[in-house]
This record gives C-alpha cells, structure tokens and sequence, in this order.
C-alpha cells in the first residue's frame, strides 16, 4: 500500500476569486497528499482529502470571513492576506459548530465572531471533544456576538443577510449577498453529497433544502466542493435539487434495503449522467458512511 504524501500545513492552500468582491480560500483534494496525520484524523479525513473552502466578502477596507478554516496557519495565511489587501476590519460569521469550521477561531480572537445561539450552545456542549481531538483545537474560542434568527449586516457598501438552516447540521446559518445573488452555503450544500451529520432529521433537512431553493439564488459557493467550479461561477440551483434527491434516496432505505448495497456512482447515476454532480472518489467512503448511520437511526 502507497503511503501518502504528507504535505506541511498550509503549504497548498490556494486562493480562488469567485467574484470581485469574493476571496475563496482553498485547501485540499490533492490525489495522495495528506496535511496534517497519516493515521486518521478529522482535519485530513473530514476535510482536507474532500476539499475545503473558506470565503471572504470584501468591500473597501471591511471584510466578512466566513468560518476560520482548519487549522491556525490557515487562519493566519487568511488574515494576512486580507491585511495585504487593505482590510483593516474583519468580522467573523460561523456557519455551524463542527471542527473544520471554527479550527481557526483564535486568529480572530480580536475580532467579532458572531455565530448563531445554537451554534454557542453546540460549541459549548462539544468544547472537551473538539480541544483533545486530533488534532486538537485548543484553545477553543467561542463567538463573542450571539443571534437567534435572521440577521442583516453589511460589508461596505454589500448588504449581507444571515438564514438560519436546519441542514447538515441544526445550527446550519448562511450568508446571502442579494447584491450579487450569490449564497453562500457553509456545509448545508456540498458537491457531490451531502455528509450526514444528524441521521434522525433528514425529513427536516429535506424541508430546509426545498425552501432555499424557493429563494431563488442562481450562484452557490459551498464549504466543500471542486476547485475548479467555485473558481468560475459557483454551483447553480441543480445542486439544491440534487441534493434534494439524494436525500430523498437515503429516506427510502427502510423500505428499499437494495439501495443500501448500491456505491456512490450507482446511487447518484442520474446526476452523473446529467453532469449536475461530479463524481469524486474519496466521497464513496461519506456515502458508505452515509448509509450506515442512516440505517442505524431507524
């Protein structure tokens, strides 16, 4: 067996300009490379070998970051690079609670970190496992403005609207631009599937995605998906309806048992066929993964 590559931390991080006013700052789906552990990890397991973006709304000297990365030298590259380029004011937007989503948070510990209340109470209730997991995010730091619903900010002259989302996770908010018609999705949409964080609430995840894409917003930049598509244009709403289905698809295993036999590129044929997904190998593992906490929760 080929030992992976294992890369210094941060050594492969990209930055993407999906828009003007966008930064994307990539990291990870580099075929054989590793950046943190050989032996498993959340940082190379749940992120890094699936690709992870952060973005940064920028108007004049005033920025949006939203989530801090997986790790502090990523953090820090991000910071620095927005200071480069002018922006002396950095607020931070938390899209939900899990680790590669907040790693970063104490580069930012100067700065307003606004998160959702269920993302402090998540946070909180999960501070012990996320600062001795490996690798550990300690110290771990929490947001420091706390919302309950939506919220309306502004970057410059950019209006910026935060929607809570029950997808992916409970604590799910995403940022919307209506200047742009650009959504930001955090991990409530991901290219190709979905990762199944809270098995026993798909139905409810199923209603969210519907109303999302009742709001009508023609470009979606996610947390993780392809390089190369969130350095064009972002996703279309054909990934809302994909991952409406396969959602669906992952409901019917209690009364379909042969769907849960059938990989990644038999479950999402359709799609594939249509060129609405992209098939990434390292997702058959999140699909396994997929099926069998689905299974477990009914």
């Amino acid at each position: 067996m080929t030992r992976p590559t294992l890369l210094p931390l941060g050594s492969t991080l990209r930055v993407l300009r999906p828009h003007p006013s966008i930064l994307a700052f990539y990291d990870g789906r580099i075929e054989g490379a590793r950046a943190h552990s050989a032996a498993p990890n959340w940082l190379d397991d749940g992120a890094y070998a699936l690709g992870v973006c952060v973005y940064a709304v920028i108007d004049g000297s005033e920025a949006i970051l939203y989530d801090t990365h997986i790790s502090l030298t990523h953090a820090r590259m991000m910071r620095r690079t927005l200071e480069e380029a002018g922006v002396t004011s950095i607020r931070v937007v938390l899209s939900h609670w899990h680790d590669d989503h907040v790693a970063g948070n104490e580069v930012f510990a100067d700065c307003e970190i606004l998160a959702l209340d269920k993302t402090e109470a998540a946070l909180a209730a999960h501070r012990q496992e996320l600062e001795t997991g490996e690798p550990p995010i300690r110290p771990l730091v929490m947001p420091n403005r706390i919302i309950s619903g939506p919220t309306e900010l502004a970057v410059g002259r950019l209006k910026v609207q935060l929607e809570p989302a029950e997808i992916h996770s409970r604590d799910g908010l995403i940022l919307l631009l209506p200047d742009l018609g650009i959504m930001l999705a955090g991990d409530t949409l991901e290219e190709p599937i979905t990762y199944v964080a809270e098995p026993d609430r798909l139905a409810v995840h199923v209603a969210e995605l519907e109303r999302i894409r009742s709001w009508g917003y023609e470009r979606i930049l996610p947390n993780h998906g392809a390089p190369e598509v969130i350095a064009a244009d972002g996703y279309g709403p054909s990934l809302i309806d994909a991952t409406i289905r396969y959602v669906k698809k992952l409901l019917r295993l209690d009364i379909d048992m042969a769907l849960a036999d059938q990989d990644l590129s038999t479950f999402i044929a359709g799609d594939l066929a249509d060129g609405v997904l992209t098939y990434f190998a390292p997702y058959e593992q999140v699909h396994a993964d997929n099926v069998k906490k689905v299974l477990a929760a009914r």
